[in-house]
């Protein structure tokens, strides 16, 4: 594929892949305190149904480690308030045994 299709053309996939990503209006996580905070980092990198995924297999430590890696890895700009913030909310409404929101 010559230079001149191949531009285009993953410009026009950036462009669906990126509208299709930003749209987390269907997206409904439990209320709770942390919840604003989870809308607000996590949905910077990623969809917030990988918080309702992983929810089956993520206890207290598992979900400790994933926001972890999330700011030393990734890169995400969490300060150690949030991310305490953020666990305890994953872990009450996210995590391994929790009930599931009304």
């Amino acid at each position: 594929m010559s230079r001149n299709v191949r531009v285009p053309v993953t410009l026009a996939l950036l462009a669906v892949c990126g509208a299709a990503q930003a749209d987390e209006s269907s997206i409904t996580l439990a209320p709770g305190e942390g919840l604003e905070r989870v809308q607000s980092y996590c949905a910077i990198c990623h969809s917030l149904d990988y918080i309702v995924m992983n929810s089956p297999f993520q206890d207290r430590a598992a979900w400790e480690k994933t926001v972890s890696k999330m700011v030393k890895v990734m890169g995400a700009p969490i300060t150690a308030e949030d991310t305490t913030q953020i666990v305890g909310y994953l872990d009450r409404h996210y995590g391994k045994g929790a009930q599931p929101a009304p």
